[in-house]
């Protein structure tokens, strides 16, 4: 009887991991396999891999600057030009 009490106690517990585990079974089921999703985007990936092929061969990496990205944009909206005292 002290099983029986105990084993009720979690109830709820059992009832979510069965429910879980039916539905991740069923997932699992009723998925489609990975190559024919493969085979189903395969124009997709191999397009957007040409693309990025031409633009790294035509365009080239960007090099980096020394000025750090937008300190001159951030001067002029603050308000300190750096050329604003040669009209003084």
């Amino acid at each position: 009887m002290e099983i029986q009490a105990k084993l009720m106690e979690y109830r709820f517990h059992f009832m979510v991991t069965i429910m879980v585990s039916v539905i991740v079974a069923s997932l699992v089921y009723a998925a489609p396999r990975i190559l024919n999703i493969l085979a189903y985007f395969w124009p997709l990936f191999a397009s957007t891999a040409a693309f990025l092929a031409m633009a790294i061969t035509f365009g080239g990496f960007q090099q980096l600057s020394e000025e750090a990205t937008g300190e001159r944009l951030m001067d002029y909206v603050a308000g300190r030009p750096e050329d604003s005292h040669k009209y003084d």
